[in-house]
């Protein structure tokens, strides 16, 4: 049997297995990072200060992550970014075994993780484009966000072992591991290097540029975020699974993690729903919209469980129909993005995708705090679907959203500059160049 076309590129084959490795220690010391500020506090709402943290690093960095992205090469970001995580996740092991670990140290390395991430996150997104062609990117996401779900079924449910035995300090010590494998892969890689043109112009000008690009020209891209916003701001799953394993479904720490890896194990069970679909289909607005309105009625499924088998299942339906949304997502805006942008897009993408998770938990947390963890993700979940039910009904942009082969009769071009006074110090500073991705000719 052939080898899908998207398989048969090296640098993309070792990239995908490096993230997906990387993963497992990331998302296992999430859920680590959770179990152990709501053991150490006793209280959701502190606990949804772990979603805080990452919010906000996520707000106040990602546009400067993004604008770095586009002006340095981007494997030399990732490896930095990698670095910085590798040694908070040593510090946390180090005061975790300690025995004098507080839930402030906690809190502090999900500050700096998620800050090292900023940078991090809109590189690698930037960077796939560079290892497959156009045509191919659908595919390429289809596999690498359930492929990362592997590493989030393994990663959370791996972290309830390392606790159950030994405390978080071992999960922390594995998160430090991968770190260091994902440096490696990334020195292998054979793209040139890429540095687009957007150091010509000031740090500020490259961020007015991005956000400039979105709300002017690309309104599909903006859209998708507020979609994205509806989902994550209000059905913040997350944050409550602790209590709902130890205090409701009384399953405890190996439970909380089994529960934790549900929606991964959706997500992989779906793959193959996914990738065939995304790559076929010409309607992919309108299955981007059903499957949101899915997820919201799996998170008030969860919520409402009344035995742990069927909280399991309500997981595994999260999983499924937020891979497919996510996919859609992530492909759009990499195909609606010309090359030298795609790193500030992706970090104005990433403020929705991953600081509306994080804003999430917070918001939650503290309406689990006054109604419980079961009223409060009902009805963040029935939010979610209300808001997509009216996307659907409404029509527009993303309903009608076709994918790869989408017409690009609307494209406006690049977006429109925006030039610095001639006194700026920063113009003039080298000649970047932008390479071509493979299967792409030169100049497209």
């Amino acid at each position: 049997m052939a080898l899908p076309p998207v398989l048969r590129h090296r640098d993309f084959n070792l990239y995908w297995f490096g993230v997906v490795f990387s993963q497992i220690g990331t998302r296992g010391t999430v859920a680590a990072n959770l179990f152990q500020v709501y053991v150490l506090t006793k209280s959701i709402p502190v606990t949804g200060l772990v979603g805080l943290a990452q919010a906000v690093a996520l707000l106040v960095l990602s546009p400067l992550g993004g604008a770095y992205a586009d002006r340095v090469d981007r494997r030399r970001l990732l490896q930095g970014a990698q670095t910085v995580s590798l040694l908070v996740a040593l510090g946390l092991a180090g005061v975790t075994f300690s025995g004098n670990v507080q839930a402030w140290h906690v809190l502090i390395s999900v500050v700096l993780t998620t800050a090292a991430a900023t940078f991090d996150q809109p590189a690698r997104q930037a960077l796939i484009p560079a290892m497959v062609p156009r045509e191919e990117l659908p595919q390429a996401f289809s596999l690498l966000n359930p492929s990362r779900e592997l590493a989030i079924l393994i990663g959370p449910a791996l972290a309830g072992i390392l606790i159950a035995v030994q405390g978080p300090g071992l999960m922390y010590i594995l998160d430090a591991a991968t770190y260091v494998v994902l440096i490696v892969i990334l020195g292998l890689l054979r793209t040139p290097p890429l540095i687009p043109d957007a150091k010509a112009n000031s740090l500020v000008t490259n961020i007015r540029e991005g956000a400039s690009f979105i709300v002017h020209r690309r309104p599909l891209i903006w859209q998708l975020m507020t979609l994205d916003l509806s989902a994550t701001l209000f059905g913040a799953y997350r944050v409550v699974l602790p209590a709902l394993a130890v205090d409701v479904l009384h399953v405890g720490a190996t439970g909380y993690g089994l529960l934790s890896a549900a929606p991964s194990a959706g997500a992989l069970l779906a793959t193959y729903v996914v990738f065939r679909v995304v790559g076929t289909s010409r309607r992919l607005g309108r299955v981007l919209l059903w499957s949101s309105i899915g997820y919201g009625f799996a998170v008030a499924l969860l919520a409402q469980s009344p035995v742990f088998g069927v909280a399991l299942v309500a997981g595994a339906l999260i999983g499924g129909f937020d891979a497919m949304a996510t996919t859609i997502r992530q492909a759009a805006v990499q195909l609606e993005t010309p090359d030298e942008l795609r790193g500030r897009v992706s970090s104005l993408y990433q403020m929705s995708s991953r600081g509306g998770p994080a804003l999430g938990d917070v918001n939650v947390g503290w309406v689990a705090g006054l109604l419980g963890p079961i009223t409060a993700l009902t009805i963040g979940g029935l939010v979610s679907v209300v808001y997509a039910s009216a996307v659907l009904l409404h029509g527009g942009r993303v309903r009608e959203y076709q994918g790869a082969t989408e017409p690009s009769h609307d494209d406006p071009g690049p977006a429109p500059q925006v030039v610095d006074p001639p006194d700026a110090e920063e113009i003039g500073d080298g000649e970047p160049v932008t390479p071509p991705g493979p299967g792409r000719p030169a100049g497209d």
